[in-house]
């Protein structure tokens, strides 16, 4: 069935959308999209800048009779997650993202959707479009590389923002604010391997898919299982019962997503191939247990593979890696006890690649307590140490303190209860948001994190609730105005 959001409201956010989704985005590689948000600030005659790495700001003078007004800064990122189901054939530098409905929800098909955070560039343009808006003076800022790096806040020069009062529209729960988030880090962890020359046998190829992954902030506590962590704590149960080698293993696409998909690729004997097969199913069965109410659509696929690999892990090596990666931590740490349901600490195995002898792993971890952080980060090295691995960390990037006595806070509480009738939820959130970084280089800075009802950012699963982009533009519209006569 085919999809036309021209028909959708607010008009001028949504035909901006459907541009955003036909230009490849993914994170470093923004310039397309950067050049089209350029040509509507040139079409306008606005005065923009355009910083070295690709981050935009855009200035927008009042509306008639505001110029005396504060100025606003709306800022949202460039840049995509680009994940796909594994059976969808999708070039994300290349292909246009493609849209289905169902019913009042946008998705995708079989690919991320873009909503986090096209949703947000879009609203941005639309500020320049909609003539009805009222507002002061206006600074909008399009960062980018949000999504691997946080590269455009990070690099953010000190002279490119003049205005104090700033709207983030990268929230993805309508009715909820976002006044605080967590700082992250990444750790990057190798292991050197000892590989050897297969004796005569079979090379099966075991694939775990279907499974929900997710954001690794958002939903790191949601109990959804995490396919690196799954296959490889299979193969460590099987491994005490059948003797196999492990030549190939590989999982996960992103930093800040929880792996939905991970194979492993095993030599075994031919005596042994159907007793392997019988133990990894087994194994599974018995483990899937405890996933089976989150994760009922995941599963694991054996198979014969048609071309040996050259090389596997020696005995030795073999056992050391699937000790270390079963070891690894993942998911919630700590849970807050200053902010009930809050989750303070949490780790995410990202990735892994067994490549020209070494194995590569991306831990990401997160917290709102910078020694809670570094600490995690400690652990991480010390469990590599233990394993002879390398390890490189990364500098990370700040929290953001939550500020209950913010004025655009009380603002965008009276517009919100005003407009829907009900008190909006006031949150800090464990995921990443640039307004850490932002409100570290501008102190003061007076910040809050908005945007329509997205779900399941970061997977195929994404999808946007088309009405809450409506009503998020009309809380975006009332704060606007209601800012001009901030003192």
């Amino acid at each position: 069935m085919s999809v036309n959001i021209l028909e959708f409201n607010p008009l001028y956010l949504w035909k901006h959308f459907d541009e955003i989704r036909k230009i490849p985005r993914p994170s470093k590689k923004e310039k397309a999209i950067g050049d089209y948000v350029v040509s509507i600030a040139k079409a306008y005659g606005y005065e923009y800048d355009r910083d070295e790495i690709g981050t935009i700001v855009i200035r927008v003078p009042a509306s008639p009779g505001c110029e005396s007004a504060n100025i606003v800064i709306l800022q949202s990122h460039l840049d995509m997650v680009c994940e796909k189901n594994s059976d969808v054939e999708f070039d994300f530098d290349n292909d246009a993202i493609q849209l289905r409905q169902e019913g009042d929800w946008l998705y995708a098909q079989g690919t991320t959707l873009g909503s986090d955070n096209g949703i947000g560039v879009a609203a941005l343009l639309a500020a320049m479009d909609d003539p009805k808006l009222v507002h002061g003076p206006l600074e909008l800022l399009f960062t980018i590389d949000e999504e691997t790096g946080l590269t455009g806040a990070a690099e953010l020069r000190t002279d490119f923002l003049k205005g104090k009062t700033l709207i983030n529209l990268d929230s993805e729960e309508e009715g909820n604010f976002s006044i605080g988030c967590a700082g992250g880090a990444d750790t990057r962890i190798r292991l050197t391997l000892s590989q050897v020359t297969p004796k005569p046998g079979r090379f099966i190829r075991v694939l775990l898919s279907g499974f929900k992954g997710g954001h690794s902030g958002i939903d790191i506590n949601k109990n959804r299982a995490n396919t690196i962590k799954l296959l490889a704590r299979i193969l460590w149960e099987t491994s005490r019962k059948v003797d196999f080698r492990l030549a190939n293993f590989h999982g996960g696409n992103a930093h800040n997503a929880i792996p939905r998909e991970a194979l492993a690729d095993l030599w075994v004997s031919k005596d042994d191939n159907s007793n392997l097969r019988e133990n990894l199913e087994e194994s599974f069965k018995q483990i899937n247990l405890e996933y089976k109410s989150v994760e009922s659509a995941g599963g694991i696929t054996i198979k014969d593979i048609e071309e040996p690999h050259e090389k596997v892990l020696d005995e030795q090596t073999q056992k050391t890696v699937l000790n270390f990666l079963y070891a690894l931590p993942h998911g919630v740490q700590k849970m807050s006890a200053d902010i009930p349901g809050l989750v303070e600490t949490s780790v995410n195995l990202a990735t892994i690649r067994l490549q020209e002898g070494t194995i590569n792993i991306l831990m990401s971890a997160r917290s709102s307590v910078t020694p809670a952080l570094k600490a995690t980060g400690d652990r991480l090295e010390a469990f590599a140490d233990l394993a002879g691995a390398e390890v490189e960390r990364e500098p990370g990037y700040p929290g953001w303190t939550p500020n209950l006595d913010s004025y655009v806070l009380q603002v965008a509480k009276t517009c919100y209860k005003n407009l829907a009738g009900k008190e909006p939820v006031v949150e800090a959130i464990h995921a990443g948001l640039e307004c850490g970084i932002i409100g570290e280089k501008f102190p003061g800075m007076d910040m809050i994190s908005i945007g329509p009802q997205i779900e399941h950012p970061h997977s195929p699963d994404e999808r946007v609730h088309i009405s809450s982009v409506e009503r998020f533009w009309d809380l975006l519209k009332s704060m606007l105005e209601n800012l001009v006569s901030q003192k």
